[in-house]
């Protein structure tokens, strides 16, 4: 690492100094198992890829990459990848360690890891897309596999580039490897309902916390920042549940109906160009107005560090459902504490994707595939008891829903590196 980068001096505003101090909190409540707490602050294996292709005019262009294998302790890595201009090493670290929090906290046998690309894929054609995903594939293939790390969809990825990754992966080795990757096409040993698992993780524990704290969803107002697959899923099932979608941002802009939007026109337009500020079924308002609409209900599923210190003293939510990595800086979390608004974190909240990756990577190795709504019954049921063991603690302790959730999952990854032991 170089000088202005280490894994525990991080840059300023970080997403990887964020996740630092989120570590830093939970060591009171990890007893003897404190004295590994180290291992959670370095990632275990960090690779930086050059990805160089020809474009389709001729010219040769340069792309970085990046793997990250954060912890490992518990089974292969799992993580996504991400194809977007602003990725950077310490982002996919981040991601990578809250990845290792994550399957701990729901109790899936893997660690943590992320992969991306500084690239706009939205600059590229098809076919150019096709020769990065392929060469950064080759370039990662030392360090992933079935067995090893498993990467999936992430920003900017899908089924397609999934496919083309489990191409290149299985020509390089030999023979066909279905479970080096997870959120592939059906026919190519993907599963049903890894499409909106990630965003039915964040309606499922909703609701729960909903419940709990005696919010009746039928005519709940929910505002969701990031209209992707997440933020667009998760709010369909709020919307069948009877609230109402007060609000929507996404990358081309914020649109307001304290009425309600209409989905079903909303969605497909938010698919084109256009995007959310294309829609004509309510207001156009400048984008940091959105931290201030009423709602009862915050879904932030977009990027990291969306929510910060004075956007946290804007909100009139009552309850933020984390639907993407890393959306709430510390500052913002103690704010929103102090003001009684209950955070259910990434690391549970959204971890309905990788419940379901977990699910394909099985009936891949397995070749016996489970129709949807099994895969739902299980989904639930693993979110459910893992949100409740989480509750439980953060009552036991008086601490937050996120503290709570690293308590729970540190534990389980640390007790595993103490009993392996340290080789050689």
């Amino acid at each position: 690492m170089s000088e202005k980068l280490s894994f525990v001096h991080p840059t300023p505003n970080s997403p990887w100094g964020t996740y630092l101090q989120q570590v830093d909190r939970v060591v009171p409540y990890l007893g003897d198992l404190a004295k590994w707490a180290e291992t959670l602050k370095r990632p275990k294996r960090a690779l930086i890829v050059d990805v160089p292709i020809e474009m389709d005019d001729g010219r040769i262009a340069h792309y970085e990459g990046y793997r990250v294998q954060h912890n490992m302790s518990r089974g292969p890595g799992k993580g996504g990848v991400r194809f977007h201009p602003d990725v950077t090493l310490e982002e996919v670290m981040a991601l990578s360690a809250w990845m290792t929090v994550k399957t701990a906290a729901v109790n899936l046998p893997y660690g943590g890891a992320k992969g991306g690309i500084r690239v706009d894929p939205k600059k590229l054609s098809l076919k150019e897309l096709e020769k990065v995903t392929r060469r950064y594939t080759s370039e990662i293939g030392i360090i992933i596999g079935p067995h090893t790390d498993i990467p999936a969809p992430d920003v900017n990825t899908n089924g397609q580039i999934m496919a083309w990754m489990m191409d290149t992966y299985s020509m390089n080795t030999g023979g066909t490897a279905t479970g080096v990757v997870t959120g592939k096409p059906l026919h190519l040993g993907g599963s049903l309902g890894r499409v909106k698992a990630t965003g039915r993780g964040v309606f499922v524990t909703g609701r729960e916390a909903a419940r709990r704290l005696g919010l009746d969803l039928r005519g709940a107002r929910v505002a969701v920042q990031g209209f992707g697959n997440v933020g667009s899923v998760a709010a369909e099932l709020f919307a069948e549940a009877g609230a109402k979608i007060v609000a929507v941002q996404d990358h081309t802009g914020t649109v307001v109906n304290e009425n309600g939007l209409d989905l079903e026109k909303l969605i497909p337009i938010s698919r084109t160009p256009a995007g959310a500020a294309g829609f004509e079924g309510g207001d156009k308002v400048p984008n940091e107005q959105f931290w201030e609409v009423a709602c009862d209900i915050l879904i932030p599923a977009a990027l990291e560090g969306q929510i910060t210190a004075e956007r946290a003293k804007k909100t009139k939510a009552k309850l933020v459902l984390e639907g993407a990595n890393g959306p709430t800086v510390p500052e913002a979390d103690d704010i929103l504490a102090e003001r009684g608004v209950l955070v259910v974190p990434d690391v549970i909240c959204n971890a309905g994707g990788v419940t379901v990756s977990y699910f394909e990577w099985v009936q891949d190795f397995s070749s016996f595939f489970w129709d949807e709504d099994e895969i739902n019954v299980r989904l639930d049921r693993i979110m459910m008891n893992a949100l409740n063991q989480i509750w439980d603690t953060a009552d036991k302790h008086k601490i937050t829903l996120r503290t709570a959730t690293y308590a729970v999952a540190c534990e389980r990854i640390l007790m595993a590196r103490q009993e392996r032991g340290l080789y050689p």
